[in-house]
């Protein structure tokens, strides 16, 4: 089996456990607020990350040498894993898949701004081809508008950001500053809402936030796994077998059946943002690979950046 080959069929079954993970989630989200489900999911996935922090070798503290920007990255990885979590809760799944996969269009156009990133005629167009497909799924004036699909255009704005910010100032920060920051916020920020939100829950529900926690750390594995065997965009694209996964578990579990536009703006993002990852792979649109270098899933603050993760194997090998 090639490295192409073995990344490819790694991150499809990464995604194909995000997609399950997910599923889990939707189903807890008819009973519990996010902020709930977030917490839980937090409490008991922390000893996983607590773990793998321990064993960073790196001489250092913890205390950030860009305090703003990583008080906006950990506000913004709050605000993506509260407004994703409600997406999934509130909308059928290859509705929120859909919102959530304009974050390369995003990510590009905001990569002027915060990185001076340079966008080409064929990007730029790249990105209004796939804002008009986010459109043709929210139909605005023709369908209903929801706060499920406001928090999903949320998730994917600050999940953008946060991705930036990483590109922006990782190079100066070490990994465990760039990790515990947004995973103590979602920690604190969704601990403070208990009070005014928690609902108890029976001990097979207790159960599922170990089983998101449980599942996105093995999905995020798996991934470090993939981009260590093949080149990115190669692996990039895989994230939107998620729609297949979506379709298949609406319609057994949520009776969910995606209506024509939503499949049809759904094929315009994804197109859109398969052609900007091969555009940047080329080596010949972008030096800073904006999207590229995002390589997790819009974050939840329950798991690390798959890229600080892979930045930190690489670390620790060299040593």
């Amino acid at each position: 089996m090639g490295p192409n080959l073995k990344g490819a069929l790694l991150s499809l079954a990464a995604f194909g456990i995000y997609a399950t993970h997910d599923v889990v989630i939707k189903f807890l989200g008819s009973d519990y607020t996010s902020f709930q489900i977030i917490f839980f999911s937090g409490l008991l996935g922390f000893p996983l990350i607590t773990l793998m922090l321990m064993s960073d070798r790196t001489d250092g503290n913890l205390i950030p040498h860009h305090p703003w920007w990583s008080l906006i990255r950990a506000l913004t990885a709050v605000s993506t894993g509260a407004a994703g979590f409600y997406a999934f809760s509130v909308l059928p799944l290859a509705q929120t898949y859909a919102i959530l996969f304009a974050m390369p269009l995003l990510i590009t156009l905001l990569a002027i701004p915060m990185l001076g990133e340079k966008v080409g005629i064929r990007r730029g167009l790249a990105v209004l081809v796939g804002l008009c497909g986010v459109l043709i799924v929210l139909r605005p004036g023709s369908a209903d508008l929801s706060w499920g699909h406001l928090a999903a255009l949320g998730a994917a704005v600050t999940g953008s950001i946060n991705s930036l910010i990483v590109r922006k100032i990782g190079g100066e920060e070490r990994s465990a500053v760039l990790m515990i920051w947004p995973m103590m916020a979602s920690f604190f920020v969704t601990g403070a809402t208990m009070p005014f939100v928690y609902v108890p829950m029976p001990i097979e529900h207790l159960l599922m936030p170990g089983v998101i926690a449980a599942m996105g750390f093995i999905a995020a594995m798996l991934i470090i796994a993939a981009y260590r065997v093949a080149p990115a965009v190669i692996v990039a694209p895989m994230q939107y077998s998620q729609i297949i996964w979506a379709a298949f578990y609406g319609a057994i579990f949520f009776d969910e059946h995606p209506d024509r536009w939503t499949v049809i703006g759904t094929a315009v993002i994804i197109a859109s943002g398969i052609y900007i990852v091969l555009r940047e792979g080329s080596g010949k649109a972008s030096k800073n690979t904006p999207v590229l270098a995002n390589k997790s899933r819009p974050e939840t603050g329950l798991m690390p950046r798959i890229s600080l993760l892979l930045r930190r194997g690489e670390s620790r090998t060299e040593e």
